[in-house]
């Protein structure tokens, strides 16, 4: 399985099913406070908005398109959460 709370997302035609009746595009997941890594390639790396959030240092360029899942710790339902709201 995985080590993290939350939900694992599959990556279907490069969007996840972020709620139940709304899917998003990788372009909004990574700027989403929500995802805390995605696997490429077969490699878990810390998503873009989790690296920048926790200070944790910037993760590099994630190629959206090679990405086949995201680890989302959204267990409430709130959905899309961008990282905006929190760094101004």
């Amino acid at each position: 399985m995985h080590d993290l709370v939350g939900r694992v997302l599959v990556v279907e035609k490069g969007k996840v099913a972020c709620l139940p009746e709304k899917s998003v595009t990788l372009d909004r997941c990574r700027f989403c406070a929500h995802s805390t890594h995605f696997e490429v390639q077969g490699k878990k790396v810390i998503s873009p908005a989790r690296a920048y959030c926790s200070m944790s240092g910037a993760s590099d360029e994630v190629d959206l398109k090679s990405v086949t899942t995201v680890w989302c710790d959204d267990i409430q339902g709130e959905g899309y959460r961008s990282i905006m709201s929190i760094i101004s």
